[in-house]
């Protein structure tokens, strides 16, 4: 008997890897997902969407403005950096919310439906045990939800099987560390007395809490303690180590009682050397299987799921045979430039909260520097996620730049960035008089590989767009761009070519 077979198998049903197996339906790419846990778990994790996740779900249609907003208005948001209300994160009105908070167990709901209805098969109870990796599949044995074994083979398999993950382990991917400066702990405590506690973010001697305050149910407490040594990583959490660690970190009592969950977590980092596997490379890695940093920001969450949105389309390519296996590459020189980024502004924070004398000098200097509006919009850009850029040198300044939410003008009638995202087909859009694109060259990237839509040179806000062409990739972000000149045919075809694989003849034979 043959062992089953599917296109994509992503380990970890998890938000990063159940958005991913949704990308990939999407793509027609058959995706099976693995989920150890036979249910969602109702666990206080991450539950933030900065700006740029917001955006991105806002393009596939997962979340929906209730009206339609502007380019040119924008909202804000208060946020914390190192505990501290410095920054201030703002997005426009048509991208929606700077921040939306939502529980991560509600997340993991809404898409694996969504994955399921596209066509996903997600299996819960189901964990890896072995994995090898061969030139041209990769053979995986897992135990069952009735805990028998079995033994599951794919062309690709995607590791969103969180910081301890077993597919990063056995495929022997290098890895880069640094040792943490701080322990921390998280509880859902009931506090005696609620009204009396610091909610919010309140320092201390030893370090720093984090208190979301519920007074008629469990409060969420959260520790940054300083002081060594620090306890093992594997003891399970009491609630008398959670109030004496509270108290010397705030350096006053907080009662409390009723522990009902308790876990660990440090500003220990670990970012894999490459998100493909060094044997074969048939093996990749997406979340915190890939990287693993201080929860500080809620950018753990939104840094797995940009990781999805970058590999799908890419992995959905090169599964299907469109586009060759080198596409993939991009994917760890985009994503591994994030996490190296968020890794060392979480560790910026750390730095910040250290309650030792000797931080003082660092932290009167990050004061002033916070005082001047552009390094304090560029750090909150940093956070929201909305200052990643992929620019490629020698190219338009607008390549790898984000695809605001306009609203076109077409033949058709308006229609939003945002509406022609919600399929992930990559986009080809030609602004008011431009020269004609040859038809010929079009034709060797059909309709499921690329849309061509005619806009106005201004949107429907009448803001000018300033480019005569671009090619919008499906996660939103320009492979490439025309500025005020018609674009160079033979540069168009190059760059189909770089991204979305080799055109192909009418009868399905690539070309030449």
């Amino acid at each position: 008997m043959f062992p089953e077979h599917t296109t994509v198998l992503v380990v970890g049903g998890g938000p990063v890897g159940l958005l991913l197996a949704g990308e990939l339906a999407l793509q027609n790419v058959d995706a099976l997902v693995l989920e150890q846990h036979e249910r969602v778990r109702d666990t206080p994790r991450a539950g933030t969407l900065h700006a740029r996740s917001v955006q991105s779900l806002l393009r596939r249609g997962v979340l929906r403005l209730p009206v339609p907003g502007r380019l040119d208005l924008r909202q804000r948001t208060g946020f914390h950096f190192a505990g501290l209300p410095l920054l201030t994160i703002t997005s426009p009105t048509a991208e929606g919310p700077p921040i939306f908070n939502q529980p991560q167990s509600s997340l993991e709901q809404a898409f694996e439906l969504r994955a399921r209805t596209l066509g996903a098969d997600v299996r819960r109870g189901w964990g890896v045990r072995r994995l090898t990796e061969h030139a041209d599949l990769v053979e995986v044995e897992v135990v069952t939800d009735d805990g028998g074994a079995r033994t599951l083979t794919a062309d690709w398999v995607v590791g969103c099987d969180g910081a301890r993950s077993t597919v990063r382990a056995q495929a022997g991917f290098p890895v880069t560390t640094t040792e943490p400066s701080f322990s921390g702990v998280i509880g859902l405590v009931k506090l005696i007395d609620p009204a009396g506690a610091p909610g919010g973010w309140a320092r201390g001697p030893e370090g720093s809490m984090l208190i979301n305050v519920n007074p008629r149910g469990y409060s969420r407490v959260l520790t940054h303690d300083f002081s060594r040594p620090f306890p093992d990583r594997g003891r399970p959490v009491t609630l008398e180590e959670l109030s004496t660690t509270a108290a010397r970190v705030l350096g006053r009592e907080l009662p409390m009682r009723d522990l009902v969950y308790g876990s660990r977590f440090s500003d220990f980092t670990r970012v894999a050397d490459s998100y493909r596997s060094p044997g074969h490379g048939r093996v990749l890695l997406a979340g915190d299987a890939a990287h693993v940093h201080a929860p500080l920001g809620g950018q753990g969450l939104n840094t797995g799921l940009q990781d999805a949105f970058n590999l799908g389309w890419k992995l959905g390519l090169v599964a299907r045979g469109d586009a060759p296996a080198e596409l993939l590459d991009s994917y760890t020189d985009e994503r591994h430039a994030v996490a190296r980024t968020v890794v060392a502004n979480t560790r910026a924070q750390a730095a910040l909260m250290d309650p030792r004398p000797q931080q003082e000098p660092l932290r009167a200097y990050f004061g002033r520097l916070m005082d001047v509006p552009e390094a304090r919009a560029a750090t909150a850009d940093e956070i929201s996620g909305q200052g990643i850029r992929h620019p490629r040198p020698g190219t338009d300044p607008l390549t790898g730049t984000f695809l605001p939410n306009h609203t076109f003008l077409t033949p058709e009638g308006p229609v939003s960035t945002a509406e022609l995202l919600e399929d992930a087909t990559p986009l080809l859009l030609l602004a008011g008089d431009v020269a004609a694109v040859p038809g010929e060259l079009l034709d060797g990237w059909p309709r499921d590989r690329l849309r061509t839509v005619r806009v106005g040179r201004a949107d429907a806000d009448g803001t000018a767009l300033g480019w005569r062409a671009v090619l919008c990739r499906p996660d939103g972000y320009l492979a490439w761009a025309a500025g005020e000149t018609d674009p160079d045919p033979a540069e168009l075809a190059g760059e189909l070519t770089r991204w979305l694989g080799p055109a192909r003849s009418p009868a399905g034979v690539p070309r030449g």
